[in-house]
């Protein structure tokens, strides 16, 4: 038996620093969460001088050749993993349904190790049982939750860590974990509504091109036939239809090709720091279009921030998370400087304000909740107006879409038409005039 430091919290939050003895640290942290305690750390009794000299030889036995031979073969391995595909990161609700799940069995009164037990067996989409095998090991060896899911940073962002990590601080593990639930509840429910309104209209272009491609490249040779025969001359937008069709029905492996390298040079420009903030600015500054994608950065911003705030994150790291979690790369940089200002002890509200990027009714109740002391409500009330204006300008712009879209259709289709039916007066009135 061996005697193991710890600290940890009781259920209040009130920090408890003791010692318990147990056969390992596994044993040790089963021990400490039975008096009803959560481990934050567990540290393991110092071996002396004379406990240290025998270890040369001890490695040596087969136990100790087997874990270095384990050893070796993970570090052979290391090679394979470098060109091997990581591992698909979970969507924003399978991550809601993961940290609601695990916050369901602490309110039971599970302790963590058997909560993330019972987690292996739980079915949850986009995250694998190993995960939570990985996690119970590394807890049940004396580390965090949040040290612990630092180690699946593929699984889990640096914004469920750092909650996770206050939670521990704070002793309200349970609490931070619901919270973590609601914020991806609600950042997938936005993701799944801008997605549903550009549904219809991406069926209604795909169909109406289709339609198009089908008449050109298939009906009008027909037409151009019959046109061919009666050896009179056809209108000019006639000609000019017959002239597409043929480009599209000899050229279209080149029309291809065109659409491939412009589809290859636009990601690489994109993918360059100054193409990517120039396509962001130029997304943001569009009509219609910008104002929802506006809407959609600052009520982000404004709900991660808000999150992190009020899960005990210092107001800088939260900054940094919340700078990680923004798409926008515009935005990203007036949160970098912003974070770079505060360092410096300015308020929030004087560098947002600067960037002449965020609108004014953010700042002005990013002030209110400076003054208030009460940042984190501000902000939650930020994300909230935005989250509504959100929905309304979703509205507003698949009801403006939606008539354009068919309008331009329309006019294609009735260019076509016009071409074929001119031609087709045109030879009824050659018919008529013999």
């Amino acid at each position: 038996m061996a005697q193991f430091t710890y600290r940890a919290r009781r259920r209040t939050g009130e920090a408890v620093d003791g010692t318990v003895d147990a056969a390992d640290r596994g044993a040790a942290v089963l021990q400490i969460e039975r008096l009803g305690l959560l481990p934050v750390s567990v540290s393991a009794p110092k071996a002396g001088p004379k406990a240290a000299k025998p270890a040369p030889k001890t490695q040596r036995s087969g136990p100790s050749a087997a874990s270095g031979a384990g050893e070796a073969a993970s570090s052979g391995g290391g090679f394979q993993r470098l060109f091997a595909r990581g591992p698909r990161r979970p969507k924003l609700q399978e991550l809601a349904m993961y940290t609601q799940q695990l916050a369901n069995l602490l309110r039971a009164g599970m302790p963590l190790t058997m909560a993330l037990r019972s987690m292996e067996s739980l079915s949850t989409k986009g995250i694998p049982s190993e995960v939570s095998r990985q996690l119970k090991q590394d807890v049940t060896e004396g580390r965090s939750l949040s040290d612990a899911m630092m180690r699946q940073g593929h699984v889990f962002p640096d914004l469920v860590i750092n909650m996770v990590r206050a939670g521990e601080q704070s002793g309200a593990l349970e609490e931070v974990l619901r919270r973590q639930a609601t914020h991806f509840e609600r950042f997938a429910e936005v993701q799944t509504k801008f997605k549903a309104a550009m549904i219809y209209p991406a069926v209604v272009c795909v169909v109406g091109g289709a339609l198009v491609i089908f008449f050109m490249t298939v009906m009008l040779p027909k037409f151009m036939t019959l046109f061919d025969n009666t050896r009179i001359e056809l209108p000019a937008l006639t000609r000019m239809l017959i002239s597409i069709s043929n480009f599209l029905s000899g050229y279209w492996w080149a029309l291809l090709l065109a659409m491939g390298a412009g589809f290859v040079t636009f990601r690489r420009y994109r993918a360059t720091p100054a193409g990517r903030a120039t396509l962001d600015r130029i997304v943001m500054r569009l009509p219609v279009v910008g104002g929802v994608v506006r809407l959609n950065l600052f009520g982000q911003f404004a709900r991660t921030l808000s999150t992190l705030l009020q899960n005990g994150v210092p107001v800088l790291q939260a900054l940094r998370i919340t700078e990680q979690v923004v798409p926008n790369v515009v935005l990203k940089e007036a949160i970098s400087a912003t974070r770079e200002a505060v360092t410096d002890g300015k308020t929030l509200a004087q560098p947002l304000a600067r960037s002449r990027l965020f609108p004014q009714l953010m700042i002005d109740l990013i002030k209110i909740g400076e003054e208030t002391g009460d940042v984190p409500a501000a902000l939650s009330n930020v994300a909230d107006t935005y989250e509504n204006d959100l929905k309304v300008a979703l509205a507003a712009m698949t009801n403006l879409i939606q008539p354009v879209i068919i309008v331009a259709i329309a006019v294609v289709v009735g260019f076509m038409l016009l071409g074929v039916m001119s031609a087709m007066f045109k030879i009824t009135e050659s018919i008529a005039t013999r």
